[in-house]
């Protein structure tokens, strides 16, 4: 992988939502051993890796397309964090999303001595999301439970991401990039079937943006499974497609990123009343 201003820029900026689409889902559907009566509870904490990103981004201007693997991504990676909180009674739910990543790289340029470039991209969400369970059953010969879902709210999201040149001589150094912060609705949609006392199937899909703050488009689907060996904790993992089609323009010229990633996920929850 070349590195140079452009490929620097177009890498860091798409890393960024690797992590900060990492939350998955906790469940409508009660856990092995967990009470129906009031309230009850479920933290979880998750991990995406992409085993591919592509698409095209910009900045200040400048575009490129994108091909990254899974190493390319974890080389730039500073810090990620990702978790969700779910709160049901009966069949009404509260869900509240949050995530944070935070990219670095810096490198020389080519030309005078002591030129370089730093990039600094971070993003940042909080959602809150009411949720109602519209479906309560059970299938198959042994009445295995299943449920679904429906979800719907509001999240914040602020994306950081500039990238300062260095250069000998007099003079301050430009910086390209910003910070940019709104509001976008998001609604999503969870089943949930078990299989056994210890597994259960669940595949979920959330939809973001439609246009708020510059963010048209952001889906995020996931398939996969949560494995209960112990009598409060979870042990979730699947497969995750996730992609965003972002543009807005920038006092430093137009900044846009139109990304497509896929692969695996892992995580953990406790669940508690």
């Amino acid at each position: 992988m070349e590195i140079n201003l452009s490929t620097v820029s177009v890498i860091s900026i798409a890393t960024i939502a690797t992590f900060a689409g990492s939350a998955v889902y906790s469940q409508s559907l009660p856990a092995p051993g967990q009470s129906e009566d009031g309230w009850r509870h479920t933290i979880g904490a998750y991990a995406f890796l992409p085993a591919r990103t592509h698409g095209t981004s910009t900045i200040a201007g400048r575009s490129a397309d994108i091909d990254l693997d899974l190493g390319d991504v974890l080389d730039l990676l500073d810090f990620a964090a990702a978790g969700r909180y779910e709160a049901w009674n009966g069949d009404f739910g509260v869900i509240v999303d949050a995530n944070y990543a935070a990219i670095g790289h810096a490198d020389a340029l080519p030309g005078p001595l002591g030129s370089g470039i730093e990039v600094d991209v971070r993003q940042k969400w909080f959602g809150v999301l009411a949720a109602y369970r519209v479906a309560d059953g059970t299938y198959g010969a042994s009445n295995q439970r299943y449920t679904f879902d429906i979800q719907g709210g509001a999240r914040y999201n602020s994306i950081r991401q500039t990238i300062d040149i260095t250069t000998p001589g007099p003079g301050v150094p430009p910086t390209l990039g910003g910070d940019e912060g709104w509001f976008e609705p998001v609604i999503g949609a969870r089943g949930m079937w078990k299989l056994n006392d210890k597994w259960t199937t669940v595949a979920s899909m959330d939809l973001g943006g439609f246009g708020a703050g510059g963010n048209d488009l952001q889906i995020g689907v996931n398939i996969g499974f949560d494995y209960q060996p112990w009598d409060n904790t979870a042990i979730t993992f699947g497969y995750r497609y996730f992609s965003i089609d972002y543009s807005d323009t920038l006092p430093g010229g137009e900044f846009a990123y139109d990304m497509v990633q896929h692969g695996p996920y892992v995580g953990v929850k406790y669940f508690f009343k």
